[in-house]
């Protein structure tokens, strides 16, 4: 596996303005790029490639949805230099309405691992104010071992990703960062 992705904090940034479609710049914990993605506008379809670099020269991880605007769509993780499947992330469509939910499957579709928002009375709020930034938890049987936090700012979506509480490497780190690449791609159309 790609040294991108063994380290135990990340941080997606996703500039708001741009003609081209976003660009989302990916960070390890010392403010080192090790992710960029330059997504297309006005896609129906969410195809995201990321790369280790702007010159956008080695792709190393696809993510992409199964099928066009859907509800509870999913979206399945290809790594790029393997050629591996490695999972996927499938929105809850309906419970998303209230309080933003995610799976995560393993590379045979069978359900790993959830990922919601912290909590349904801040959920519910922030859909009116959205000067609240959203956290999400991931939970492996019900312990949350890793955590998205947004930091608010107008002109660029900041998640911050931090898997330091996976200390058994439950959760494939391709996977953990994908499913805050959606978080902050997907998730923020919503606003």
């Amino acid at each position: 596996m790609n040294h991108a992705f063994s380290y135990k904090e990340y941080t997606i940034r996703k500039k708001v303005f741009s003609i081209m479609g976003a660009k989302l710049h990916i960070y390890d914990g010392s403010e080192q790029l090790v992710l960029f993605s330059q997504m297309k506008a006005f896609k129906l379809k969410e195809d995201i490639a990321l790369y280790s670099d702007e010159s956008m020269q080695k792709e190393l991880l696809r993510i992409k949805a199964r099928s066009v605007i859907d509800f509870s769509a999913t979206y399945d993780v290809h790594d790029s230099d393997t050629g591996e499947h490695v999972g996927a992330l499938r929105r809850k469509g309906l419970k998303s309405i209230l309080k933003d939910e995610w799976v995560i499957l393993d590379r045979h579709d069978q359900e790993m691992a959830l990922i919601k928002e912290d909590s349904t009375l801040m959920a519910l709020l922030r859909r009116f104010i959205t000067l609240i930034p959203q956290k999400y938890n991931i939970e492996f049987d019900g312990n949350a071992i890793s955590a998205y936090r947004q930091n608010f700012n107008p002109f660029v979506t900041k998640i911050t990703a931090d898997f330091s509480e996976d200390r058994t490497g439950q959760l494939d780190r391709r996977l953990g960062l994908a499913a805050g690449i959606l978080l902050c791609a997907v998730e923020g159309k919503q606003d």
